[in-house]
């Protein structure tokens, strides 16, 4: 199950400068979704009206949030390295080609970061806080990679959780008292999950099937996927409107509905077209434009405030 396609190993190792070999170790750690993740968390904080936390104990939880990430993903390319070299999307991943070596070592290392993070959370911020930041991390790596991935098609719904616990710690770092509006945005992270992540499995079906990996449009066909990513997303963007009733302001309305709606449009789009890829990476990029949206609405809202 360790051994590498030399040729694969060899094709990365060919192309990749010398000089680069730091951005090779760099990527194993999945740093734009840890990024990602890690504004989920400071959008959690923000979104709390009269929040408590100092700027030193904000920038402490960020960073916890995005070190536990980078734990989270660097172990999901650790254990995955196998099923990675048969997608085209994967297969050049650090491990799965063989550029870098799995070894007990980076399991330490793993642990070590995400020890450090949850440690300093608790110290710094408080233990509510931590506690998200530990189960957002478990979430992806053991509930998601290890134990529902290759099992059920529905495990993104599940793992999507690990984004609702970012903003959760945030929310928690502002007020360990968690309010509704840190409740509801972690709400709206885990409905945000599965039409993103569905959105691109439409358009990988193929390397996703040859991988054994049972995503929905994998199990269900493309057609009933799209149809499936399309009404997730009418109640994505219905409950991404809740926080409204509860005191947040015009910024997020404006990145609520504008994203929202254009990623309403975009699923429709797909459900009419389930087999071009073009309308699936579509839905998934619009997805990524509704979440900067609502964070950035949330953000200048608080700025305002």
């Amino acid at each position: 199950m360790n051994r590498v396609d030399p040729s694969a190993a060899a094709m990365v190792m060919a192309t990749r400068p010398a000089t680069a070999g730091w951005r090779l170790v760099l990527s194993v750690f999945k740093l734009r979704i840890g990024t990602l993740i890690m504004l989920t968390a400071i959008a959690g904080l923000a979104i709390v009206p009269d929040g408590g936390a100092t700027p030193w104990q904000s920038l402490v939880l960020a960073l916890s949030v995005l070190v536990a990430s980078a734990s989270a993903g660097a172990f999901n390319q650790y254990v995955e390295a196998d099923s990675d070299r048969l997608m085209a999307r994967t297969r050049t991943r650090a491990f799965a080609s063989g550029a870098l070596q799995r070894g007990p070592g980076w399991l330490v290392l793993m642990a070590a970061m995400l020890a450090g993070a949850v440690g300093a959370a608790a110290w710094w911020v408080n233990l509510p806080a931590a506690l998200f930041v530990l189960l957002g991390a478990l979430t992806y790596a053991v509930v998601y990679t290890l134990g529902l991935k290759r099992r059920t098609p529905w495990n993104i719904v599940i793992g999507g959780a690990a984004g609702g616990f970012a903003a959760l710690a945030g929310a928690a770092a502002a007020n360990p008292q968690v309010g509704p509006l840190g409740l509801l945005l972690a709400l709206v992270l885990l409905l945000w999950t599965p039409p993103h992540f569905w959105s691109l499995a439409i358009a990988n079906e193929a390397q996703y099937a040859a991988a054994g990996v049972p995503m929905l449009p994998v199990v269900v066909g493309k057609a009933r996927a799209a149809r499936t990513v399309h009404r997730c997303t009418v109640v994505l963007v219905a409950v991404s409107l809740l926080p409204l009733a509860f005191g947040a302001g015009w910024a997020y309305g404006l990145g609520a509905v504008v994203g929202g709606l254009n990623f309403l449009r975009k699923t429709a789009a797909l459900a009419r077209a389930p087999h071009e890829r073009a309308r699936a990476m579509g839905a998934f990029f619009a997805s990524m434009m509704q979440l900067s949206a609502i964070i950035a609405g949330v953000l200048i809202d608080a700025a305002l405030r």
